[in-house]
Order: structure tokens, then C-alpha cells, then sequence
């Protein structure tokens, strides 16, 4: 296992640790730090989880079936998928500072092209390759969040409060994306995409302000807990890191379809309205982040990540196994459709409540100077399930249907179960 090595071991400290030395800070200061991770995730949060909320009133507007909604979905996936990892790689050489302002700038700059240009008008539609080539690059450009807030919140925080404050910048996917799904769909039928996309720039731009005002690495011996170098296998080469980065990839599987095709789930098979769908993957969102902060709390407390991971993979399994008979159940007795918005919450937030704590343990196996790529690694495995599962789905309901779709959810969180590492 790598072990966390501070700055003071270091022998020649870089410019940027010697610039942030200089600085003064409060006692507090890590929170800002902490806020601006939250409020950067939950703004990225909000354009690749609420515009996936938007799908019904997407597949309307930009006139798509469900082959080329799901094409459309997946490449936003993709495009985080293909650039996570350079994204990390460069946080760990670049620091999180640079790389979250390059980042967070563009992505608002691109979104901000996509309200004038991306959007179904009177006068034209935008075409499916047109579509999916612009959420691909938001995507690519989108990358850039996760692994250098979580470098940055490694750096200002001690070991025994990191569970907790990565559970809480978690938090800011589920909250991101519950605000996504309440606001987008809504805004997208009253409004239409520009006002989508605008809303979604200006989130970007706000976050960017954030980071340059607060956003610096923690200086020497004033509470700050960087690391520029580790012992130990780098994370590339550390089989520890790509087994809990594989199973991270798994485990969202089922999450992202819940995530992408819930709200077409429930108009479709149940009959449900926008105001169902919308409140329900809001559901999901609020208890997910709910349960991440627990999640983080409970285990700083016990020590026991990897048994907290193992169980929720299970518990996932079995919840989307449930999901799977009501589905089945459901040709036979009408009024189990009642129970299907509850079940797809039951199961989104099991399937969803692990996240920081899985990111404190993949970070700390992977050591602090190595925070950005291990980060970056187990989220290109999640993003591939943003690309691969909004793909996949339709092919499923022209061969098994809804059942399929939620059996195959139970079994990807059951295979994640062996693969996450055992208590030490």
C-alpha cells in the first residue's frame, strides 16, 4: 500500500508550494477549498446528469428514437471517459488550481456555444451527429473536474476527516444532478435548450470565479496535508488501485441507468408524467447525497471502507433484483406500476451511497502525490458507463425489454462485489 508523504520530506519543494508558503490562511480555509469542490462537481453534475433527466423532452425536440437518444447520451459520457485520465495526470504535474480553472473555463465557454448554436429552433433542428459531437465535447472538456477537486481536498485535509470531505464533495453529483432533473426538463419544455445549455454555462462560469478566489494549494506547517511524492507503485502500476477502480466502474453501471433512463422507464412502462419522473430522480439525487455523507462519517469513525463497499455492492444487486420482478410482475397486476417510482429511488440511492467513501480508499492507496491520476482512472471506468449503458439500453429493450435492462443492473453491481478489495 502507498503511504501519504508530506511536503516537509520533500527536499526541494516546487514554486507553487514555496508561492503557497507565503500566503496566509485561516484556520477554515480547507472549507472553502472543500466548497469549491462541491460546487464545481455539482455544476458538472448538472449537465451530465440533468440533461440525461431532459431525455423525453430531448428525444421530442431534437426529433431522435431511442437509438440515437441514447448515442447522444453516451458520447457525453465518452468525451469524460476519454479525458479523465490526461485530466489527472496533469493535476498531479500541473496542480489542481491550473487545471480546474483551464477546465472549468472551457467547459462553460463550450456550453455557452451550444446555446447559440446546438439548439432546435423554427427555422432548423440540429442533426443526431451534430448533437453528439457537442455533448462529447462538453464531455471531454467536463473531465477536468473530478480529479483535481479531489486532489485539492486530499491536500487540505488530515486523514481522519478525508472519509468525511470527500463524502461531502460527493455529495455535489447527486445534488447537481437532483437540481438537474428538477430545473432541465421543466426549463427545456417551457424555455428550450438554449435556455438549458445557458443555465448550465453560467453554473460553470460561477464555479470558475470560485476556484480562482480560493482555490491554492496549502501551505507548509500551517494545517495544510499535500503530498508531491509517494512510496509505493505509481497508480498505473498498482493492481490494488485498478481493482477498486473497476469495480467502482461497475457499480455504476446500474447507477448511470438509473441516471439516463429511469425518466423514459417511467413515462414509458408506468405512464408516469414529467412531474413523476422529475421528482423521482430528484429522490434519488437527495437520498444519494444524504447517504454519502453518512456513508464518509460512519467509516472515519470504524475504519471499515473496503466491508462498507463490499456491502453496498450487494445490497445494490438485491435491490435491482427486487426492480426486476416488480417490472415482471407488473403484465400481470397493473397496480404494481404504483410501486416503480419508489423502487428505481430504493434502488438509485444504494447503488449511489458509496462513492466518497470508495474515493477516500482508492486516494489513500494511491498516495497523495498520485491523488489526480488514481481519481482519474477509477472515474474513466464510471464515465465508460456513461457512454457504454445509455448505448447499450435500447438494444436491450428491443431483446429482453425492461426486465432485461434492470436484471443486467443486478448483475453488475454483483460482479463488483468480489472485486473490491477485503478489509487489510
Amino acid at each position: 500500500m502507498s503511504a501519504i508523504v508530506t511536503r516537509s520530506d520533500c527536499q526541494q519543494p516546487d514554486v507553487a508550494a514555496v508561492t503557497s508558503a507565503r500566503r496566509s490562511f485561516g484556520p477554515n480555509h480547507r472549507w472553502k477549498v472543500l466548497g469549491i469542490g462541491v460546487a464545481a462537481n455539482a455544476g458538472f453534475s448538472a449537465t451530465f446528469s440533468g440533461i440525461p433527466a431532459s431525455a423525453v423532452v430531448m428525444r421530442q425536440g431534437y426529433h431522435l428514437d431511442n437509438a440515437s437518444l441514447g448515442l447522444a447520451l453516451g458520447l457525453l459520457g465518452l468525451g469524460v471517459a476519454l479525458s479523465e485520465l490526461p485530466w489527472g495526470v496533469l493535476t498531479d504535474r500541473w496542480g489542481d488550481r491550473r487545471v480546474l480553472l483551464t477546465g472549468l473555463g472551457a467547459t462553460a465557454a463550450w456550453l455557452f456555444i451550444m446555446a447559440l448554436l446546438v439548439v432546435p429552433t423554427k427555422a432548423a433542428i440540429p442533426g443526431v451527429a451534430l448533437l453528439s459531437a457537442s455533448l462529447l465535447v462538453a464531455g471531454l472538456l467536463g473531465g477536468s473536474v473530478n480529479g483535481s477537486s479531489g486532489r485539492a481536498i486530499m491536500g487540505w485535509f488530515g486523514e481522519g476527516e478525508r472519509g468525511f470531505a470527500m463524502s461531502i464533495r460527493q455529495t455535489a453529483v447527486p445534488l447537481g444532478g437532483g437540481l438537474g432533473a428538477l430545473v432541465l426538463p421543466s426549463l427545456a419544455l417551457g424555455l428550450g435548450f438554449t435556455a438549458v445549455f445557458g443555465l448550465l454555462a453560467a453554473v460553470s462560469a460561477l464555479s470558475t470565479g470560485f476556484a480562482w478566489r480560493w482555490l491554492h494549494e496549502p501551505p507548509v506547517g500551517s494545517g495544510g496535508h499535500a503530498a508531491t511524492i509517494t512510496s509505493g507503485p505509481a497508480p498505473l502500476r498498482n493492481i490494488e488501485v485498478w481493482r477498486i477502480s473497476t469495480a467502482i466502474g461497475l457499480l455504476c453501471f446500474p447507477q448511470v441507468a438509473v441516471l439516463t433512463f429511469a425518466s423514459v422507464f417511467l413515462h414509458d412502462f408506468a405512464g408516469m408524467g414529467t412531474f413523476v419522473t422529475s421528482a423521482t430522480l430528484a429522490a434519488v439525487q437527495t437520498g444519494a447525497m444524504a447517504m454519502r455523507v453518512w456513508s464518509g462519517r460512519f467509516t472515519d469513525r470504524h475504519g471499515n471502507r473496503r466491508p462498507f463497499l463490499k456491502f453496498c455492492s450487494a445490497l445494490s444487486a438485491l435491490a435491482f433484483l427486487v426492480l426486476w420482478l416488480l417490472v415482471i410482475g407488473a403484465a400481470g397486476a397493473p397496480l404494481l406500476l404504483q410501486l416503480l417510482p419508489l423502487m428505481v429511488v430504493v434502488a438509485g440511492i444504494f447503488v449511489s451511497a458509496w462513492h466518497g467513501v470508495a474515493y477516500t480508499e482508492l486516494a489513500t492507496l494511491a498516495g497523495a502525490g498520485h491523488v489526480g491520476t488514481a481519481l482519474s482512472l477509477a472515474n474513466s471506468f464510471v464515465f465508460v458507463g456513461f457512454c457504454l449503458v445509455p448505448i447499450a439500453i435500447p438494444w436491450l429493450l428491443v431483446v429482453f425489454a425492461w426486465p432485461g435492462v434492470w436484471l443486467a443492473a443486478a448483475i453488475c453491481a454483483a460482479l463488483a462485489w468480489p472485486i473490491f478489495l477485503r478489509q487489510a
